[in-house]
């Protein structure tokens, strides 16, 4: 692992911190339902005060109180959410930026590959260019 490029260790971070963006945006979808139905329930209970039906009007103070908790719930939830999306923003730009150094690192990784090759050919190349005789005579 220590002895590991530096393309194969931001890979690594690359798939961490996508992970890290799905759980962002699992958070974010679990927020979005609670507010849905936080919702639904606003809806039913307008509806039950609202009602000519006489059962609900003997309700109507405590259907008032659960109204005003829950829209002080959906209130929670929306500034809940826009945090989520600032943090499912943040993880993607990161994971982002990792993936463009990676992709960086690999390049330059193969570069370094591909001088190498040219080196050992050019090598190689002066080696067979120097006949064997010549060296004898230097001693």
């Amino acid at each position: 692992m220590a002895n590991d490029p530096k393309s194969e260790k931001l890979r690594r971070l690359v798939s961490v911190q996508r992970q890290l963006e799905k759980l962002a945006e699992y958070e974010l979808s679990q927020s979005i339902a609670r507010q849905a139905e936080v919702m639904t329930s606003i809806v039913s209970t307008i509806n039950a005060i609202s009602s000519v039906d006489p059962l609900h009007k003997q309700f109507a103070r405590n259907y008032s109180d659960r109204l005003t908790r829950l829209f002080t719930r959906s209130q929670q939830i929306a500034m809940q959410q826009q945090v989520q999306e600032t943090k499912v923003l943040k993880e993607k730009t990161k994971a982002d930026r990792l993936e463009e150094k990676r992709k960086d690192a690999s390049l330059a990784e193969d570069r370094l590959i591909e001088d190498e090759r040219m080196y050992d050919l050019v090598d190689l190349g002066l080696l067979l260019a120097t006949p064997a005789s010549s060296k004898l005579d230097d001693t």
